[in-house]
């Protein structure tokens, strides 16, 4: 089979793969000044969807609107529509703490709770009910904690404080704090901006691994890490989405000459 034939066939596999969010005419203000513009966007189920642009372009922004984050802002106001599974989560009846289980959240630097490694884990399944007993909240922790590659490493220190462990670590166990609650969604603002290059990589590892269970949208301003873990790719540029196609495709044959440009560091 040809280049160009595996090409196609991959991109009507892709396809076919439904939407789990849908961003539509998303515009996102602070007071008076306008952060985002009119950006439609669909992220695909179980897939990794990078979103990438220079410093201040509105990545982060958007990723914010997708489990209302930005309702935490003071002055911010989002118009336009996003659903999770055809449900609008903008929607007045929508439980903002339940969205956010089901839309889990790791930042860009790691934020471990001043608790046990055990309690950082189990504080969410605990507060949302979802482990009626001991055993069970022992194996959600345990669960957790394997999902994020972190189990083997503190399974003799889970008493000890979180923010004991290296910073890889921590952003892992915020990651295993993250999928406790068994999200359908898990956001990623640049999760690996504060780590060594060996952390980052097992990060990296991670998320190619969570993929199968968990729908991914990461914020990465290294173009490499987005090659290396996304299947697609948003390009963002002062407020607006310039292009989202296959990640193969944007990085060797983008449609938009921004994209093009920004790729080959011509500015950002």
């Amino acid at each position: 089979m040809s280049e160009a034939a595996v090409e196609k066939a991959l991109d009507q596999k892709m396809n076919t793969v439904p939407f789990k969010m849908v961003g539509r005419d998303v515009s996102v203000y602070y007071g008076e000044k306008r952060a985002l513009f009119d950006v439609n966007l669909d992220v695909r189920e179980n897939t990794v969807t990078a979103l990438i642009g220079p410093s201040g372009c509105g990545k982060s922004t958007f990723l914010r609107t997708l489990n209302r984050m930005n309702d935490t802002i003071e002055n911010c106001r989002v118009t336009g529509k996003i659903t999770l599974d055809e449900d609008d989560i903008y929607d007045l009846s929508i439980d903002v703490v339940e969205l956010r289980a089901r839309v889990g959240m790791v930042f860009q630097k790691p934020n471990p709770f001043p608790k046990s490694i055990y309690d950082n884990v189990s504080y969410g399944p605990r507060i949302h009910g979802l482990a009626r007993t001991k055993a069970e909240l022992d194996a959600v922790v345990e669960t957790s904690l394997q999902k994020a590659g972190l189990w083997n490493e503190v399974k003799d220190r889970l008493h000890e404080p979180g923010t004991g462990l290296s910073g890889g670590q921590q952003q892992r166990l915020c990651i295993a704090r993250a999928v406790a609650v068994s999200p359908e969604v898990i956001l990623m603002d640049e999760p690996c901006s504060a780590l060594d290059p060996i952390a980052t990589a097992k990060v990296e590892e991670l998320i190619h691994e969570l993929r199968a269970n968990f729908t991914i949208v990461i914020v990465t301003h290294s173009m490499q890490q987005a090659a290396r873990v996304s299947q697609r790719t948003a390009m963002f540029h002062l407020g607006n989405l310039v292009e989202e196609n296959d990640t193969d495709k944007m990085f060797t044959n983008p449609d938009d000459q921004r994209t093009q440009d920004y790729i080959m560091g011509r500015f950002g």
